[in-house]
């Protein structure tokens, strides 16, 4: 037998810790690359950030988040995105009539519908929350969050809807202010 031992493995060269390795006597590292904010935990600020507001958004709010939009905003900016939508479908539904009236319809719809989360994930705003004044973000770091993005949250509407729209009516309560389809893709709509 050899009196040899290996190395521990720690996956570097000569019992070196690698980069991706953390010690576990030492603070973790800021995975955003930055000091955090107020001496508080590595979740970087919002823009325009300013002293975190943590009452509206209880202890889980990251520095400098702009205080969220309440439920009546959310809900008077989704009326007027469903009217930029519903008036096009309606003229060209009952002025073409038919089958062709049907499916340019069904055209319009869905082209409003990219149109919407396209502004949505590239500014944050679509016509209604411009106009309300509310903007769509990431939760993690306050950005916007992209067309994809923006689209499976319109399609994951859809399990707002199920349970008789209660999913709707959530951001009312949830400390939040955020539907089921927010919880899933992690967003929050603010009111800067």
């Amino acid at each position: 037998m050899s009196d040899r031992q290996p190395p521990p493995h720690d996956g570097a060269a000569g019992g070196q810790q690698g980069p991706w390795q953390h010690n576990p006597s030492e603070p973790s590292p800021n995975p955003y690359g930055q000091q955090a904010p107020y001496g508080q935990s590595g979740i970087p600020s919002y823009p325009g950030s300013g002293q975190p507001d943590t009452a509206a958004y209880g202890q889980q709010q990251p520095a400098g988040m702009p205080p969220l939009a309440n439920w009546g905003l959310r809900a008077a900016s989704y009326v007027i995105d469903t009217i930029v939508i519903l008036v096009p479908y309606l003229i060209v539904r009952f002025a073409v009539g038919g089958a062709a009236g049907a499916l340019l319809g069904v055209v319009i719809g869905l082209v409003g519908t990219l149109g919407l989360s396209y502004m949505e994930g590239t500014t944050g705003q679509t016509p209604g929350r411009k106009a309300i004044g509310t903007r769509l973000l990431r939760e993690s770091d306050g950005q916007v969050v992209g067309f994809g993005l923006a689209f499976g949250r319109r399609l994951l509407h859809i399990l707002d809807a199920i349970p008789c729209y209660l999913g709707f009516l959530w951001p009312a309560w949830d400390d939040k202010k955020q539907t089921f389809a927010d919880k899933l893709v992690h967003t929050v709509v603010i009111k800067p």
